[in-house]
């Protein structure tokens, strides 16, 4: 059985076929999904949508590319979420480097506030870190006795080095199929098993064999197989080691 440890299941994409993607990702065996927020208007659309199936768990959070929906004052709002609906994460939250025109400092101050509600509540993070590892590192040091993820890792093994030694995970998704992901091949194959986590981020990220299309939690399986190969060992065993890796981080019930 797998965990797909970063799904947008809540997203618009999914709303006309929602139950339906639930079965087919159950069907291929993915009977767990972490479904990490994005900003605070979504809230109760993500609290929601994990109402339909046991299987589903939320995450509060607000993503560094949704400033335009964010106000300092939401930092107290997700405090009251978090103690509220008792999720099993925060976030999605983090840095981004790569998108152009966002406002480093107002993202530098969100990431702030979730790092400190992690410390706070002992609750892990689901970290955006997209050209911004080594800042994402730098903070996490800073605050100190907090623990995570950094979801869709395409970093060095040098910067997966230093997350571990932090007791950060890396989740890896559809990215790792494709052919020219050679810097990815190379961590995937190094890192210590312990730090793996499997993820699909659906309805983005689509594996190779479906790009362009949506992307959904059954395809997990494609990027289980993928991971196993690199690492030289079973689908199943992969799979076995990486649901322990969600259940300890995430404090789901083996």
């Amino acid at each position: 059985m797998l965990v797909d440890t970063h799904c947008h299941l809540d997203a618009s994409e999914f709303d006309g076929d929602r139950d339906a993607v639930i079965a087919r990702a159950r069907d291929a065996g993915v009977t767990r999904q972490i479904l990490p927020g994005t900003h605070a208007d979504e809230w109760p659309l993500l609290r929601d949508a994990c109402r339909l199936d046991p299987g589903l768990h939320a995450a509060y959070g607000m993503h560094p590319t949704f400033l335009e929906h964010h106000a300092p004052e939401h930092l107290d709002l997700l405090g009251e979420w978090v103690r509220r609906e008792r999720p099993l994460a925060i976030g999605e939250c983090g840095l981004d480097y790569y998108v152009e025109g966002l406002d480093l400092d107002a993202q530098q101050r969100y990431f702030d506030g979730h790092l400190e509600l992690a410390r706070e509540t002992g609750l892990p993070l689901i970290v955006h870190a997209r050209r911004a590892v080594d800042a994402v590192v730098r903070s996490i040091r800073r605050f100190g006795n907090v623990r995570g993820v950094v979801h869709s890792f395409a970093g060095s093994e040098e910067q997966a080095r230093q997350l571990h030694q932090l007791g950060f995970l890396i989740g890896i998704g559809g990215p790792v199929t494709y052919e020219r992901a050679k810097r990815m091949h190379r961590v995937v194959a190094a890192v210590p098993l312990d730090q793996l986590l499997l993820e699909t981020d659906a309805p983005d990220q689509p594996d190779s064999g479906h790009r362009g299309q949506r992307n959904e939690p059954a395809r997990l399986t494609r990027v289980c197989d993928a991971v196993a190969q690199l690492r030289g060992m079973s689908p199943g065993a992969l799979a076995e080691a990486t649901t322990r890796n969600a259940c300890r981080l995430f404090n789901l019930p083996q």
